[in-house]
This record gives C-alpha cells, sequence and structure tokens, in this order.
C-alpha cells in the first residue's frame, strides 16, 4: 500500500513541475526590466586609499625635445672688453663643439646637440640687457652664459632673475652681485675676497716680505671692493700700506699716485686697472722710474696680447686670470692643445672657466633630465663636478668654491705660480730694475 502511494506521489510531482516552470517563464517575460542603481560618488578618503589599477602597465611615450639645446650667450667682442670677451667666447665654442662631437646632451634617453647662440654686446651693460631679453623672448634659451666685467655681468644677472633662467658667468670676480639675493646667478670664478687673499698669500712666501704696499684701485663698485679687501688682508698681517690712490677709469695720466707710491718707499703694487690703462700704468711707472719689487695687475694683464703690447716691460707681474692654461687639471691641457689647433693662439686664463661653464651646464641638465630652467637652476645648484678649471661645488650664494690661481709673467708667458701644490715655476721676486730689463 505504502509503495502504491509513493508512486502515485511521484507521477503527480512529475506532471506539476512542467506547469510551474512554464508560469514562471511567462511571468518573467511579461515583468518589466530592472532599472539599475549607480553607485554613490567615492568620498576622496576611498579615492586615496583606493587599490592600484592591476592593469598591465603601458610604455612612457618618448621625450619630445628641440633639434638643438639653445644657450644664450652674451659677450663683448666690440669695446674696451672685446680682448677678454674673446677668451672666454673661445672657451664656449671649444666645450660646445667637443660636447657635440660627442654627440650632444643625454636627456630621456636620447642625446641633443647644443647650440650657441651669441649676441655681442660691444662692452655696454644697456645692450648686455636688451640682447638677454632678445634671448629669452625670441630663442627660448634655456641657460645663459656670460661674457667679460662686472658692469656687464651685474646688468645681466638681474634679467636672468627676473626671466627665472639660470646663468653661468665667468670673467667677473664683484662679490657684490652675489650679495643681492639672486637664484639664478652662478659663478665658478675667484671673487674679490678670495683674490685678496691669495695675493697676499703669495707676498708671505716672499723673503724678505714687500711689507710696503702701494694699492691703485679704479673709481668703480669692483675697485672699491676689492681695495677695501686689500686693505683688511694688509691690516690683518702687518702690512703698511704707504699709498692708497683711486683714478677714473681710461684715465691717461697716472704720474700723482705713482709718484705718491715711490715717495712712500713701496715695495708691491697692488693694481686693478682695464687693460688699455694697465698698459699706460705700467709704462708710466717705468718712465717715472718707479721699481716696485712686486706688481700685481687684476684684470689689465689678462689678455695673452700684454707681452705682444709690452715686451719685456709686462714680464715680472701677477695677475689672476682665473686659470692658467699650465695647469694640470684633468682633461686641461688636452683642452688647451684643442684651443691651440682651433683659434691658432694659445689658451688665456679665462679659457678653462669658461670651458668649465659648460661642463657644469650639460651635467646639470643632464642631472635634471629636463631642459625645464628651474629644473636646470636647481641641479646646477647642487653641482659637485672636476672641470678642466678644477673641483667646483657651488655655495648658497652662487659663489663658486674654485681654486685662486696666480700666474706670473716670465719670458713672456703667464706661468702658473700660486697655489704651490699645482705651481710650475717659482715666483721670480725681486722683480729686476727696468734698467736691467
Amino acid at each position: 500500500m505504502r509503495k502504491n502511494n509513493v508512486k502515485t506521489a511521484r507521477k503527480i510531482t512529475l506532471r506539476i513541475f512542467p506547469a510551474l516552470l512554464a508560469l514562471v517563464l511567462i511571468l518573467a517575460a511579461c515583468a518589466p526590466a530592472a532599472t539599475p542603481t549607480q553607485a554613490p560618488a567615492p568620498t576622496k578618503e576611498e579615492v586615496m586609499t583606493e587599490a592600484p589599477a592591476t592593469e598591465a602597465p603601458t610604455e612612457a611615450p618618448a621625450m619630445e625635445l628641440p633639434a638643438t639645446i639653445k644657450i644664450g650667450v652674451v659677450v663683448p667682442l666690440t669695446g674696451r672688453y672685446a680682448a677678454g670677451g674673446e677668451q672666454v667666447k673661445n672657451g664656449y665654442t671649444l666645450a660646445v663643439d667637443d660636447i657635440n662631437a660627442a654627440g650632444g646632451v643625454e636627456i630621456g634617453g636620447q642625446k641633443v646637440p647644443l647650440e650657441l647662440v651669441i649676441l655681442d654686446d660691444e662692452s655696454d651693460p644697456t645692450k648686455t640687457v636688451q640682447h638677454m631679453e632678445t634671448l629669452y623672448s625670441d630663442d627660448h634659451v634655456v641657460a645663459y652664459l656670460g661674457g667679460f666685467g662686472s658692469d656687464l655681468h651685474a646688468a645681466a644677472a638681474a634679467i636672468a632673475e627676473k626671466n627665472k633662467v639660470p646663468y653661468l658667468g665667468v670673467a667677473f670676480s664683484l662679490y657684490k652681485i652675489h650679495q643681492q639675493g639672486y637664484k639664478y646667478l652662478f659663478s665658478p670664478f675667484p671673487k674679490s675676497p678670495a683674490l685678496a687673499k691669495a695675493y697676499f698669500d703669495v707676498f708671505d712666501t716672499l723673503d724678505p716680505k714687500p711689507l710696503k704696499i702701494a694699492i691703485f684701485a679704479e673709481t668703480t663698485d669692483w675697485g672699491a671692493e676689492l681695495g677695501a679687501a686689500w686693505r683688511d688682508e694688509a691690516k690683518a698681517r702687518g702690512y703698511e700700506i704707504v699709498a692708497d690712490e683711486t683714478y677714473a677709469p681710461l684715465s691717461k695720466d697716472f704720474s700723482d699716485l705713482i709718484l705718491k707710491a715711490k715717495n712712500g718707499g713701496a715695495q708691491a703694487v697692488l693694481a686693478l686697472p682695464n687693460p688699455p690703462d694697465a698698459l699706460t700704468m705700467v709704462k708710466q711707472m717705468k718712465e717715472l722710474d718707479f721699481n716696485p719689487e712686486i706688481t700685481a695687475i687684476v684684470r689689465g694683464a689678462d689678455a695673452v696680447s700684454w707681452s705682444e703690447n709690452m715686451g719685456k716691460d709686462g714680464d715680472y707681474v701677477l695677475l689672476s686670470a682665473g686659470g692658467n692654461p699650465e695647469a694640470n687639471f684633468p682633461g686641461a691641457l688636452d683642452m688647451v692643445k684643442r684651443h691651440q689647433d682651433k683659434f691658432g693662439k694659445t689658451a688665456a686664463g679665462t679659457t678653462a672657466p669658461a670651458y668649465s661653464c659648460v661642463q657644469i651646464l650639460v651635467d646639470a641638465i643632464q642631472r635634471a633630465n629636463s631642459l625645464d630652467p628651474t629644473a636646470i637652476r636647481d641641479a646646477i645648484a647642487s653641482t659637485d663636478l672636476t672641470t678642466v678649471a678644477g673641483p667646483i661645488t657651488f655655495n648658497a650664494d652662487g659663489t663658486g668654491n674654485v681654486i685662486t690661481v696666480v700666474s706670473q709673467y716670465q719670458d713672456g708667458k703667464q706661468k702658473l705660480v700660486w697655489p704651490l701644490d699645482i705651481a710650475v715655476a717659482p715666483v721670480i721676486y725681486p722683480a729686476p730694475k727696468w734698467s736691467e730689463r
């Protein structure tokens, strides 16, 4: 009896199930489609903590780069600073040639050549400003390289700061420029305090010391600054200043200050003339038979044409041109040879410092991996590099920690005499009298 009931229940279930299934399908077809609900927008906190996407990363597109990296150069190729401007330009040009010969500057995994856009400011600060603005607005340069002379650099530094484009300059020692709070100015070149110290370091090694000093300073910002630095060093080291004279640039007569130094028994002269004044000053020292035992001519004797103009009368003068072709820093002597081959003349004291500016700039661009001027500026500030002018780092004010080199003309050539650890010749002291040369 039980078995029959079970069989009967199974038969009923099998008959009812198809009917129920059909009813469900009919109801589903007749029902309206469900409207999906939109999830609420994620909160800022949910976005910040959202798990990273798990999709495969796509390869970053190649950096879009210009055909050349333009560097603006404003130098005096005419006017009173022309000789110095040519020296600086040659250093820049040689460095860029060498960089481009190796393929250019590596950035974004690619190499791009450098291009110098060179303009002559004619030794006129007003034209320096005009050219700097043109290079910024028309040529879109990523950096500036400066010229020769403190007044030109002072004008240029202000424009570089306004345009927020890094500026590297040599051939100026005016420390005052670096006290303006500029962030885009850098100079791998000795400033007035370092120059004053170096000359008295040299004097301290002479036997006997030239304890009576005469200072001839031009009436310019740099003349006042370096003259003050010389006075401070003389006082601190026990030297006596027997003549402390000033003069206007491009003076024709230096007889009054020369005679004051001579009558005061000056054994050493520290002078700061521009090139034309330096020639006139030394010629008049000879005419007045003033025979100091050592003479330093800062800036005015820097040009390699000094000996051509002065002959033997230009010998025994000390100078600080920022460098010396005999300084055996890495790559320096080979650079001097290439300079001779390219320009047919000896490299000047400013050649290596100018060349080093390009080395510093290229190093900064490559470390920044960017052509953004501010990024390049930040990379320059963190420079720690050995260049053809020696090791270089920068202080917060843009002054460079560099080796201050002193040379002396001997037989018509600039011989490296200081510092002693890199010197190639001793200082000839005391200098022969005019009548004995």
